[in-house]
C-alpha cells in the first residue's frame, strides 16, 4: 500500500513568502525520511545555477534505487513545478552500491543519499509581483524495499530567497558531488557477440590496476548486473568467459552476459566504473551485431507510468489557487486555438463577416447576439464537463489509460476517428445526411438563433479537440467538480471570444484572416493524423483481444469505408453497392462483436509480462478463494509485483521448486497469483485485511482452518512444512 504524506511550508506556493530563510518540507514514513534541500549561494540570479536535492535517509536495511535499478525495482522519479525562467536538469546520480539478494542484485542506496539536480536561472526569470522569493514544488515517487517493497510518494514545497545566499546544506551537496562519477579520462570500447558484451577500458587510475572493478550500465534490463565476480585475474581477451573480468597490462576488460530481460540493442551505452568511493563515467559506441531478442516475459517499459498513476490517492485534491489561475488561462488559450481549426474557423468567419451585411441592426442587437452565442458555447462545454463528472461520480475511472483497457471503447474510438478522417478527406459530409428542411432551418429570433449557433459551434469543435486537447480535457475531469467546470467554461469562453469581441467591437472582424483554398488543403492533410490514430487504436486492441480482434476491427473499418464510398456513388449502381456495403458492415459488426470486444486470454498479459494463467497459476480474486474453499480444497495465494525483487527470487528459488510443485499437486492446492504491479484496489484491500502494507505476501488457506501467512523470504522447506499440515 502506498504511503503518501505532504507537509506544506509556511509559505503558499504562489503567494508571498514569509520573511527569513528558505523553508523546506519533509515526508516521513516508517521506512525513510525524505527532505527537499536547496543550495543557492548566489541566490536566484539570472545566468547562475542553483541546486535542489532530495535527501533520502533510509531506516536500517531499507533501500531505494539508482537510475538502473538492477534485476528489479524502480528508480526515484522527480517532477518539478518551477517559476518561469528556472529550468531543472536531470538528477546527478551518485554512484550506487550493489545490493545482492540470492542470485539477483539491486542497484541503489542504503543509509543516506542526496539526489542533486542543477537548476539553471535564465535571464527571463522575474520574481512575481513584490515577491522576493522563488517558490518551488516537487512531486517525488520512490520504491523502498527490504524483504517487502512499498511504493511511496510525497509533495514538497520550498521558498528560496531571490537575493541573499542559501547555503546551509553546502556540505551535503559537496558530498553528493564527490559521490557523482567524474568523466573517464580514457576510452571505453564495447563490442557484442553471442556470448555477451566485451568491455575494454584504458587509462584507468594507476591505483586501480589489478583490482576488481564494479562496472554498471546506466541502461536497465540490458546486461546481467551481478555477473562480474568480486575477484579478478590476469586474463587475455580470448581467455575471458562470460561473467569474468581481468587485466591485460593496464587495460581492464570484462565479458558481461546479457540480461534475460533484454529487449533493446542500443548503439551507445554509458557505464559507471567504481572502486571503493571513487567512480568514473564513460560512454562507448557499441560495435558488432546484437543477438536477436528472444520472446520472453519482461517488465514493460511503461511500468513507472502505471505505478505513478496508481500512486495517486482515490480522493482528488484541489489545485492550488495560483495553479488554478494558470490552468484557467491555459484553457482559455486552448479555446482560442480551436477557432483556427478548419472545422470551426469557416463558421466563425462567416458569422463575423455577416455583421457587415446586417446594416439594419443596431449595435445593441449585435452585442446581444454576441452574448447569446457566448452563452450557448460556454453552457454547452459545461454540460459536456458535467456529463463526464457524473460518470466519474458513478464510479467510472475516467482517463485514457482506463478507457483503453476496454475493447468496446477502443472499437468505438477507432470508428469515430475513421469517420473523422473520411470527413476531413472530403469523402463524408455529415451535414448532407440531415434532412434539407432541418439543415436550412433558421429561427426568426436572432438572439435565440445566436444561442443555438453557439451550441452548434461546440458540436463542430468537439471532434477537433480529440487530437489536440485530449490530454488537457483528460486532466480537467480529474479535478474536483467545481474546478473542472470552471476549466470547461474557460475553454468555451476561449472558443466564443473572437465572435464576442467582433459583436462588441466591429473593427475586430477586419483583423481575422479570410477563408481561402488553403483551408481545404489543410483540412485534407489533417485526415492523415486521424488515420494514424486509428492505426494506433488497432494496435492497442490487438494487445487486448489478440490478432483476431485486431483483424475484426480492420474488417469493420474497411466495410465502413465501403459504405461511405457507396453512398457517394450515383446512378443505378448506387443501390446495389449500398446493399452490398450494408451487408458487409453487418457481417463485420458481428465479427467484431465476437472477436474484437472480448479480452483474449492468450493475448492478455499481466503488468510483469507473464500470462494471466501461468502454468498451474491462475489470476487471484476473492470469490475464487472462497469458491475453492467451499469445494473443500486448499488455496495458496502469491501476492506479488513485477518491481518486487524478493518476489522474483522466491518465484525462482521456491515456487518453481520441483518438490514444492509436487507437494501442491499431491494436496490438490489451487494456486492463485495476485499481481499488485498496478496496485489493484481489491488486492490492496486484501493486503490490509492481512495486516500487510507491501509485497511479497504468501498465504495458505485451508477449509475450516485459519489462514497461514508465510514469511517474506520464502524457502522450499517452509512451504513443504505448511502444505504437509493440510
Amino acid at each position: 500500500m502506498s504511503a503518501r504524506a505532504q507537509l506544506t511550508s509556511p509559505t503558499s506556493l504562489f503567494g508571498a513568502p514569509s520573511a527569513g530563510a528558505a523553508v523546506s518540507s519533509q515526508v516521513k514514513t516508517e521506512q525513510l525520511t525524505a527532505e527537499l534541500l536547496v543550495h543557492a549561494p548566489d541566490g536566484v540570479t539570472p545566468g547562475k545555477t542553483l541546486w535542489l536535492g532530495l535527501l533520502l535517509q533510509h531506516q536500517p536495511h531499507w533501500h531505494t534505487y539508482w537510475k538502473n535499478p538492477g534485476d528489479s525495482g524502480l528508480p526515484t522519479q522527480l517532477q518539478w513545478t518551477l517559476p518561469t525562467g528556472l529550468t531543472a536538469g536531470d538528477i546527478a546520480w551518485p554512484a550506487p552500491q550493489k545490493i545482492a539478494i540470492g542470485t539477483l542484485a539491486n542497484l541503489g542506496y542504503e543509509g543516506q543519499v542526496l539526489l542533486p539536480v542543477p537548476v539553471k536561472v535564465d535571464s527571463s526569470f522575474r520574481p512575481g509581483g513584490l515577491a522576493q522569493a522563488a517558490d518551488i514544488q516537487l512531486q517525488a515517487s520512490w520504491l523502498v524495499c527490504r524483504e517487502t517493497c512499498i511504493p511511496q510518494d510525497g509533495t514538497f514545497r520550498i521558498s528560496i530567497p531571490v537575493r541573499g545566499s542559501t547555503a546551509l546544506h553546502a556540505a551535503r551537496f559537496a558530498a553528493a558531488q564527490a559521490a557523482t562519477p567524474v568523466a573517464l579520462p580514457g576510452k571505453v570500447e564495447a563490442s557484442v557477440d553471442a556470448r555477451g558484451m566485451l568491455l575494454r577500458v584504458s587509462r584507468l587510475p594507476a591505483t586501480w590496476v589489478g583490482q576488481a572493478i564494479q562496472a554498471l550500465p546506466e541502461t536497465a534490463e540490458l546486461l546481467d548486473t551481478p555477473a562480474l565476480p568480486a575477484t579478478t585475474d590476469s586474463l587475455t581477451r580470448g581467455a575471458l568467459q562470460p561473467g569474468q573480468q581481468g587485466w591485460e597490462g593496464d587495460t581492464w576488460q570484462a565479458l558481461v552476459p546479457y540480461s534475460p530481460q533484454r529487449s533493446t540493442s542500443p548503439t551507445q551505452l554509458a557505464w559507471v566504473f567504481s572502486l571503493g568511493k571513487d567512480s568514473l563515467r564513460g560512454e562507448a559506441s557499441v560495435s558488432g551485431n546484437w543477438p536477436a531478442v528472444a520472446e520472453m516475459a519482461k517488465i514493460p517499459p511503461a511500468l513507472q507510468a502505471a505505478l505513478d498513476t496508481n500512486a495517486r490517492d482515490a480522493s482528488v485534491p484541489p489545485a492550488p489557487a495560483g495553479g488554478m489561475v494558470w490552468m484557467v488561462l491555459g484553457a482559455l488559450l486552448g479555446g482560442l486555438i480551436l477557432n483556427l481549426m478548419p472545422c470551426v474557423f469557416p463558421v466563425l468567419a462567416i458569422k463575423v463577416l455577416g455583421f457587415a451585411a446586417q446594416g439594419g441592426q443596431s449595435r445593441a442587437q449585435h452585442r446581444a447576439q454576441g452574448l447569446a452565442y457566448t452563452t450557448g458555447v460556454v453552457l454547452s462545454f459545461m454540460a459536456l464537463g458535467g456529463l463526464l463528472l457524473a460518470l466519474r461520480a458513478g464510479g467510472e475511472q475516467l482517463g485514457w489509460g482506463f478507457q483503453l483497457q476496454s475493447p468496446a471503447v477502443i472499437t468505438g474510438l477507432a470508428v469515430l476517428f475513421t469517420l473523422l478522417a473520411l470527413n476531413l478527406a472530403g469523402w463524408l459530409h455529415i451535414g448532407n445526411l440531415l434532412p434539407a428542411g432541418l439543415a436550412g432551418m433558421q429561427l426568426r429570433h436572432p438572439v435565440a438563433e445566436a444561442f443555438l449557433s453557439g451550441v452548434l459551434a461546440v458540436a463542430i469543435a468537439s471532434p477537433c479537440t480529440a487530437p489536440f486537447m485530449g490530454a488537457s480535457l483528460g486532466y480537467a475531469i480529474t479535478l474536483p467538480g467545481l474546478q473542472s467546470l470552471v476549466l470547461f467554461a474557460a475553454l468555451g469562453l476561449g472558443l466564443a471570444l473572437p465572435y464576442l469581441l467582433a459583436s462588441w467591437l466591429p473593427a475586430v472582424g477586419r483583423w481575422l484572416p479570410r477563408p481561402g483554398a488553403w483551408m481545404e488543403t489543410l483540412k485534407h492533410f489533417l485526415a492523415f493524423p486521424m488515420a494514424a490514430t486509428v492505426v494506433w487504436l488497432v494496435w492497442v486492441l490487438g494487445h487486448l483481444s489478440g490478432v483476431d480482434g485486431a483483424a475484426s476491427l480492420l474488417l469493420l473499418l474497411l466495410s465502413l469505408g465501403l459504405l461511405v464510398w457507396a453512398l457517394r456513388q450515383s446512378g443505378s449502381g448506387k443501390r446495389i453497392f449500398t446493399i452490398i456495403s450494408i451487408a458487409a458492415s453487418a457481417i463485420s459488426i458481428s465479427t467484431t462483436w465476437q472477436f474484437g470486444l472480448k479480452n483474449d486470454d492468450a493475448a492478455a498479459v499481466t503488468s510483469n509480462g507473464s500470462p494471466t494463467q501461468d502454468g498451474d497459476w491462475q489470476t487471484w480474486s476473492e470469490p475464487a478463494v472462497q469458491a475453492t474453499l467451499k469445494e473443500g480444497k486448499p488455496v495458496f495465494v502469491d501476492f506479488t509485483a513485477a518491481w518486487c525483487i524478493t518476489c522474483q527470487v522466491n518465484k525462482k528459488t521456491t515456487l518453481t521448486n520441483a518438490e514444492v510443485e509436487a507437494a501442491f499437486a499431491a494436496k490438490q492446492v489451487r494456486l492463485l497469483r495476485a499481481d499488485w504491479t498496478r496496485r489493484d484496489p481489491a488486492i490492496t484491500q486484501a493486503l490490509q485485511a492481512l495486516g500487510r502494507s507491501g509485497v511479497p505476501v504468501y498465504v495458505l488457506y485451508a477449509p475450516g482452518k485459519p489462514a497461514v501467512v508465510l514469511t517474506e523470504i520464502l524457502t522450499p522447506g517452509e512451504v513443504l512444512k505448511a502444505v504437509a499440515q493440510l
